[in-house]
């Protein structure tokens, strides 16, 4: 058994304490831009569908270096703000502001830097209490080694200022890896979820690879011999760093990626997960699910990968160049991923984005968020079947 594994039933069985929960959190990030009408798929706070999550974050505040904090940046202004955590209490959810994001790590440095940290926390509590929020969630990306240190000391401030001003107040955190960190701090904080996606790109020395795998299905680098990325492999380097299960959440990513053209692969161009390649495909980031249904998704393209728990599309066109892998969370993987949480006791999810899922020409016009719902509504394990899928 690997050392790993040993650790993970270990910390399963001491530290999953969540037994009278009944389902784990839906904790659902919400952007600032997809509220505007400028967006011609723009998801108004009204519209979001609180009986499927417990938890929705607005995403996002950005940190100044002064201390202070820029609602512009990511549309999250009064007014904004108002609507969200007003249409969220109306449904008898609660409502998170994010402050972070991709990035930001310059300005948090300098925001908690210890000649600015008390001023910065102390806009955060003026922000949440006057915006009528019910907490914070820290995305602080990345968090390099060399500022572990002064994370340890901003989160803890954090918690005993939101503690003062209300104990009921939340604080969650958002994390790529660093397990060891998030180990020192996950007894402050309420959720600590891990941002299981992004997991591959066209780099040197790769194969093609799922966004957001639920396992690695046995697949390994030929260079290295190291699995592929999975949200399994990130699950238990977590849990051996001491965090409980029960604090950890995993990602659902309304946003996939789509893999174009390229050379040397057993059909010219990429059409899959783990191809080489001669010459190297382009890779086009976070392309929102509405998108992906709308212009690339056909019934013959997709395909499901049992050994890794992940949906694509396999589009073979005539020349190399016109082929396409595109990576992407379907309603498939969205009842995996509950029933991941589930069979390891797991907090929970994050989805990132709600608007990236919403899709007005469509019924629902949520699909994803509603395939969300009915796993976690539904408890048996054969909700993540892919034989149950409807074809649209």
């Amino acid at each position: 058994m690997r050392l790993y594994s040993a650790l993970f039933l270990l910390v399963l069985t001491q530290c999953v304490y969540g037994t009278e929960r009944t389902g784990p959190w839906v904790t659902a990030y919400y952007a600032g831009w997809m509220q505007g009408n400028q967006w011609s798929h723009h998801l108004t706070p009204q519209e979001i569908d609180f009986t499927a999550i417990t938890h929705v974050v607005h995403f996002s505040l950005l940190p100044n270096p002064d201390g202070s904090l820029n609602d512009q940046g990511n549309g999250l202004d009064a007014g904004n703000a108002t609507a969200v955590t007003a249409a969220a209490h109306a449904a008898g959810k609660k409502a998170l502001v994010c402050v972070g994001g991709w990035n930001t790590e310059e300005g948090f440095a300098s925001a908690t830097s210890p000649s600015t940290r008390g001023a910065f926390i102390r806009n955060l509590i003026d922000l949440v209490r006057n915006r009528h929020y019910d907490g914070v969630d820290i995305d602080w990306e990345p968090v390099s080694p060399s500022h572990h240190e002064q994370y340890v000391q901003f989160i803890g401030e954090l918690r005993r200022a939101l503690t003062a001003q209300n104990h009921d107040l939340l604080l969650t955190v958002a994390c790529m890896g660093e397990p060891a960190l998030f180990g020192r701090i996950h007894t402050l904080v309420d959720q600590v979820n891990i941002m299981t996606y992004d997991f591959s790109g066209a780099w040197p020395g790769w194969l093609t690879w799922h966004n957001s795998a639920v396992y690695d299905g046995g697949t390994r680098f030929p260079s290295t011999g190291a699995p592929l990325p999975s949200i399994h492999d990130r699950v238990l380097s977590f849990l051996a760093a001491g965090i409980p299960a029960a604090k950890l959440g995993v990602g659902i990513d309304f946003y996939g990626y789509v893999w174009n053209g390229g050379s040397g692969t057993p059909t010219g161009g990429v059409t899959g997960p783990r191809q080489s390649w001669d010459a190297a495909p382009w890779v086009k980031d976070n392309v929102a699910y509405f998108n992906i249904m709308d212009s690339l998704y056909r019934p013959q393209y997709y395909r499901w990968d049992t050994a890794a728990q992940a949906a694509y599309l396999s589009i073979d066109n005539s020349g190399s160049a016109n082929d396409r892998f595109v990576s992407y969370d379907d309603e498939n993987s969205c009842r995996a991923k509950i029933a991941y949480v589930r069979q390891y006791g797991l907090g929970g999810v994050i989805i990132w984005e709600l608007g990236g899922g919403w899709r007005p020409s469509s019924a629902p016009h949520d699909p994803l968020l509603q395939a969300v719902r009915g796993a976690v509504l539904e408890r048996s394990p054969s909700a993540a079947n892919p034989a149950t899928r409807k074809e649209r």
